[in-house]
């Protein structure tokens, strides 16, 4: 390869895959921002059960990618299960507009058809997912495979574009309120409509573009059947299909019942947690039991389990953004941004934004420590997302320690733990999508990222776990004052309460005792948050020091 091609920029297939990347997200998150709020107000659901809908939906979207992988690397290829996802989801959309449009004359017939919109939706998240990652991977010849990480970082900014985009758009024209406050209730199909055709224009970006720009350095048309795999394409002495043996995958079934039970049953988790958590594992076991693997494969693929177990501790304190940290913006927060009162649901917009703008100075500084040669292996820049989260938490910590019951947060605080966060972000997530795809045999592209997408979710039950542990905030209290009860009297248990006193506590959702996590009591905000700096400190310091090892399993790949 001559040093002119080496040195050119990202192949164009790169940003055909961006843009139906941030269609896609667009149609997804600007679908998540509604769909709780049209539960309960549209199809007249209670907001336990809107929570339960669409915790399950979110839990489900991120276990159908390994379904998804495994149907691609054995029976349809990257691009028919690219144009199946996207397919599944628009019709899932219209099929959310339809319900938004038929409740007021049949309630019944509205949540049959929710149901199958996101049934349709979360099989269609499952086939698109897993496949426009790897095939990101596949862009780049052998000797180009260090851009990875920069390319993923691109790609990255493509999905947090459209989730921005499709969170600014779709509540606009679909969460309606008039002047004094009253909801129009009609409005939310006209949000699922825009979500649906976000997803066909995704889906057409990919269709018309896919054959001229997404190809192989060599100009060969990339993910396409697997049985049209050249043996080119694999790695000098890479087997091309795997091979499970039969003993193998009874094995595999009976583990994944057995863990299903362990977790539903010892640790209590509900059943599409402990399905997500006994997936992961017994797949991880499954590809490893693969008879075709050999020993250089086998120690990549234990490094993408090994940082995809520290993924976890990221994404617990990282989705926090949508509950505790929400919760707080809500309560013990002064949302006065410039003279604005910001909603308390926009605030983690932040997000969004830092990573667009941030996530293109963060390629170059790669590019720029590659070409001299010091750009630190994808798992130490993991190391350091890990670092800059628990700092995050740290500053938050510390800022609220003094608040007491009645103070407020400034929101510059919350902004400037974002904007710590996005960095953290932007070493963690995109690095270990590249990381799959720098690590992973081609036969497991896929499925391997399905493995790494269960991690998220993992971090995502793990997340809940631990923002259910939120301490009272301001408003609590100011409201067991109103019921005439000094409730951190009773936190303390220097006043024991009345039976009616404490259902007047329950009726309004306000605990009469402190959370306990791992043995310890949380009395406090700051010792809430300081949970999240050890959990992510000490997940940070153990990756770093496992860092050494892992570059020896790595085998040359950085």
């Amino acid at each position: 390869m001559s040093e002119k091609t080496v040195k050119q920029g990202h192949p164009k297939g790169l940003w055909v895959l961006f843009g139906t990347e941030m269609w896609e997200r667009f149609n997804f998150y600007g679908m998540r921002a509604l769909l709780t709020l049209f539960l309960v107000n549209s199809l007249m659901m209670k907001e336990e059960e809107a929570s339960l809908i669409y915790g399950g939906f979110l839990g489900l979207c991120y276990l159908t990618p390994m379904l998804g992988g495994f149907i691609s690397d054995r029976f349809l290829g990257n691009r028919n299960c690219i144009m199946l996802g996207g397919s599944l989801m628009a019709i899932g959309q219209l099929l959310l507009f339809t319900s938004a449009t038929v409740f007021p004359s049949n309630l019944e017939l509205a949540k049959t058809l929710m149901y199958a919109a996101l049934g349709v939706i979360i099989f269609g998240n499952g086939f698109f997912k897993p496949n426009i990652s790897s095939m990101v991977g596949s862009l780049y010849p052998k000797e180009e495979k260090s851009k990875l990480d920069t390319a993923f970082t691109i790609f990255y900014m493509g999905i947090n574009i459209g989730a921005f985009l499709g969170q600014f758009i779709c509540p606009i024209v679909g969460d309606v309120k008039d002047a004094g406050g009253m909801r129009d209730i009609h409005a939310f199909k006209w949000g699922f409509l825009a979500a649906a055709l976000a997803m066909t224009i995704g889906t057409a970006v990919f269709f018309f573009l896919k054959n001229k720009y997404v190809v192989t350095p060599e100009g060969k048309p990339l993910g396409g059947l697997p049985s049209g795999h050249n043996a080119a394409d694999f790695e000098e002495g890479e087997a091309q299909k795997a091979e499970f043996s039969s003993l193998s995958l009874i094995i595999a079934v009976i583990a994944f019942v057995g863990l299903g039970f362990f977790f539903h049953y010892v640790f209590g988790q509900n059943v599409i947690y402990s399905l997500i958590y006994s997936s992961g594992l017994t797949l991880a076991g499954l590809i490893l039991s693969d008879k075709s693997l050999t020993k250089i494969e086998r120690d990549r693929i234990l490094v993408i389990y090994i940082v995809s177990f520290f993924v976890i501790f990221f994404w617990a304190a990282f989705e926090q953004a949508g509950s505790s940290l929400t919760f707080i913006a809500d309560n013990q927060t002064d949302r006065n941004f410039f003279g604005w009162q910001m909603p308390p649901s926009m605030v983690q917009i932040f997000n969004g934004l830092f990573v667009v703008m941030l996530a293109v100075p963060f390629s170059i500084l790669w590019d720029k420590l590659r070409a001299k040669g010091n750009e630190p292996i994808s798992p130490m820049k993991q190391a350091f997302g890990l670092m800059l989260i628990a700092v995050s938490y740290f500053i938050i910590a510390y800022n609220v320690k003094d608040l007491g019951n009645s103070g407020l947060l400034a929101i510059k605080w919350l902004i400037l733990l974002y904007l710590i966060q996005t960095c953290g972000e932007l070493c963690l997530s995109p690095i270990g999508l590249s990381l799959v795809g720098k690590l992973s045999p081609k036969r497991f592209a896929s499925l391997l990222y399905g493995v790494f997408f269960l991690s998220n979710a993992s971090g995502y039950a793990l997340a809940g776990t631990l923002g259910s542990i939120l301490p009272a905030t301001g408003d609590k209290f100011k409201k067991a004052e109103e019921l005439g009860i000094d409730l951190q009297a009773v936190l303390d248990k220097t006043v024991t309460p009345t039976a009616e006193q404490l259902k007047l506590l329950a009726d309004n959702q306000i605990s009469a005792q402190y959370r306990v996590f791992a043995g310890f009591e949380i009395h406090n905000l700051f010792e809430f948050f300081m949970v999240f700096v050890i959990l992510c400190g000490a997940a940070s310091v153990v990756l770093f020091l496992l860092t050494p090892v892992l570059k020896k399993m790595m085998h040359g790949v950085k």
